[in-house]
């Protein structure tokens, strides 16, 4: 997941706090520096810290306190909420309505991603079921018509541009009456970026805007650029009327936090963020289950999301009921087919950051693809089982033999197809305690889960990652 450095700080700083003995001022205040730490190490406005900060020390005053309280659950509660709080623009941004034809236009500096962004976006929508269509009305960046035709042909997304026409005006809406001609419900279109904020730029933005008549103007930035973000933002919002931003490169960048916390701090919503350079390393940017995610506490809405838009529908239900049941990993064939589901979730460390009690940093972005061809080495070993094997809810039939001639038709070595049985033991004591909880009854997952259990069905490496067994406890909480 992005952010899992500051994630996961915040989190270990949480949990020290929750394994004191005695929560006195002391322990608030070791755990609010660590804290502030880790947000001005992302490059978070100081005035934005010193303010969460202190938000926090009139929400938690421990004089005031009864014998009663929980101060963990208040403490904990007031750095989600602040955090929320910091990055929440306050304002919603224009939402597409299928059938209904709307034009949005893409602006942002040159090397900000704008083009790969404008495809991402149609794809998102496409698989939803709307109709896009790109409009390439950059015509002083020499390539940028072959980038968007190269991406649109990739994604099957129609296209609009030309080699020879100079003028970013006629283009664009020669394209945008072109698509609204063929009935296309989403037009995009991407304009010209520049090396830096020059007022050509923003008198060009500003004509193509008054001819296409954008329904959503989209600002398209570079998260590196940390805090800066905020005088960015402002710039353009007074050239043209941004409607909403889309961040890029959080995937590579420690300063994401200080990009959105300044972008927030402009009242410009963020609606996506972009974690990588394929089409599916784009997603939907909501606070609370960014934030949640952020601190391992897990996105159950976001998972079912993903569940309904990579699932075929005449599944769907029979996956969410086993789910919310609590998951049995019965036979090798079951753990075969979530396997594939997972694979078409989209990357992992997006897929685990959704599961509470998985904390962000546990797949760091180096181990991602590691981590993936470990899931599809083992499915090609599976791919050499009988079927007798694979629906046998008894690991023991494979045995030594079995396994020799599984790893001869696979092409792997023993120890892998016994990695393999040893992962898929393991993986059905997890699965056996992960339950969706019911819609309106969020924390039912805390009870679902027993700590004791969890722990032993943890690989010891990710036990510790988590904070050992107080930690997993407190993640339970």
């Amino acid at each position: 997941m992005v952010l899992a450095q500051l994630g996961g700080s915040i989190t270990r700083a949480l949990q020290q706090m929750s394994n004191a003995t005695v929560i006195d001022e002391k322990v608030l205040n070791d755990c609010l520096n660590e804290i502030n730490r880790a947000l001005l190490q992302s490059d978070v406005r100081f005035e934005l810290v010193r303010d969460m900060r202190t938000n926090i020390k009139k929400i938690v005053n421990l004089q005031d306190l009864a014998a009663g309280h929980n101060k963990r659950k208040i403490i904990q509660q007031a750095v989600f909420n602040e955090l929320c709080k910091m990055l929440d623009p306050g304002k919603s941004s224009f939402v597409p309505k299928k059938g209904k034809t709307s034009v949005v236009m893409f602006v942002g500096l040159q090397g900000s991603g704008k083009t790969t962004t404008c495809t991402k976006y149609a794809h998102y929508y496409q698989k939803k079921g709307w109709k896009p269509a790109l409009v390439c009305a950059d015509t002083f960046r020499a390539g940028a018509f072959d980038q968007l035709k190269q991406n649109a042909t990739k994604a099957k997304i129609p296209f609009y541009g030309s080699y020879m026409e100079s003028d970013p005006v006629k283009v664009a809406v020669e394209g945008v009456e072109r698509f609204k001609e063929e009935n296309r419900d989403l037009i995009i279109v991407d304009t010209s970026g520049r090396h830096k904020q020059e007022a050509a730029l923003f008198e060009e933005m500003r004509q193509v805007s008054e001819a296409t008549k954008p329904d959503l103007v989209i600002f398209v930035m570079d998260s590196s650029i940390g805090q800066a973000a905020f005088d960015q933002a402002q710039a353009f919002k007074q050239s043209v009327a941004v409607g909403a931003v889309i961040i890029t490169k959080m995937d590579g960048h420690a300063k994401g936090g200080g990009s959105l916390s300044a972008v927030a701090a402009t009242k410009s919503p963020v609606i996506f963020i972009g974690t990588g350079e394929h089409m599916d390393e784009f997603e939907v940017f909501e606070v609370k289950p960014f934030v949640s995610r952020l601190l391992g506490m897990g996105d159950w809405s976001g998972f079912v999301d993903k569940i309904h838009d990579i699932v075929p529908m005449d599944k769907q239900p029979e996956l969410l009921q086993k789910l919310s049941e609590g998951f049995t990993l019965r036979t090798l064939r079951i753990m075969y087919e979530q396997f594939q589901n997972m694979l078409s979730m989209g990357p992992l460390s997006q897929v685990f950051s959704m599961l509470p009690g998985f904390s962000s940093e546990l797949m760091p972005k180096g181990q991602e693809k590691e981590s993936q061809e470990k899931v599809k080495r083992y499915m090609t070993i599976m791919d050499s089982m009988t079927n007798e094997e694979l629906d046998s809810s008894n690991p023991k039939l494979i045995n030594e033999p079995r396994m020799m001639r599984i790893a001869r038709g696979s092409g792997r070595l023993v120890r892998e197809v016994l990695d393999m049985m040893e992962e898929y033991k393991r993986l059905a004591k997890v699965m056996k305690r992960l339950k969706i909880p019911k819609k309106g009854d969020m924390s039912a997952l805390s009870r679902n889960m027993n700590a004791q259990s969890m722990a032993k069905a943890l690989p010891a490496q990710m036990l510790r990652q988590i904070g050992g067994m107080g930690g997993l406890q407190n993640l339970m909480r």
